[in-house]
């Protein structure tokens, strides 16, 4: 199966800016798909995982933390439908935040973000590596977001629920994408 890499902090705030689009075409030989703008790649023929890392450490402008994980993972997650009983009021944006190792769940899920007065993020639970949850557009979201690594003990990278139903569209597609 597939491979799913998740870079984490860049193309954010004008910070570590690439194209992924290039990168994807140059490691065209591990078959690796761009999803978006965000640092989100499907690798469909890594082969060794080790010369693979290498490979994409020569391609990358910077050093950046990555988070891999399965593509079974990635549609195992999708299919157990966790926003099934989220709020869906207008404004409100849907994300999982990627874990490079399951972390710690907090005592009590869900939990909002700030703790006290209006909330900009709400975290509605965990599967495993993946935290998911509603958001607020505000400029102060991304810091709350940002905070999710300490409460889970691990290093996380958020994406937008849409942005993980392309991939896994794409994970699935019979025919292989250059």
């Amino acid at each position: 199966m597939a491979l799913v890499l998740f870079l984490r902090g860049v193309n954010v705030g004008g910070h570590r800016t690439f194209r992924p689009s290039l990168l994807a075409q140059e490691l065209r030989e591990f078959g690796v798909v761009n999803i978006g703008a965000a640092g989100t790649l499907i690798v469909r023929e890594p082969g060794s995982r080790a010369a693979f890392r290498a490979a994409l450490a020569t391609k990358l402008p910077f050093a950046a933390e990555i988070v891999v994980c399965e593509g079974r993972e990635l549609l195992q997650f999708r299919s157990s439908d966790p926003f099934a009983t989220a709020p869906t009021e207008p404004g409100l944006i849907r994300f999982v935040s990627i874990f490079a190792r399951a972390g710690r769940a907090p005592a009590q899920l869900p939990f909002a973000l700030p703790p006290e007065g209006e909330w900009l993020v709400r975290v509605l639970g965990a599967r495993g590596r993946f935290v998911y949850g509603v958001y607020r557009r505000h400029m102060k979201t991304i810091g709350h977001l940002g905070r999710l690594d300490r409460i889970f003990g691990a290093a996380a990278t958020t994406r937008n629920w849409n942005t993980l139903l392309s991939v896994c569209a794409r994970l699935e597609a019979k025919d292989k994408i250059t």
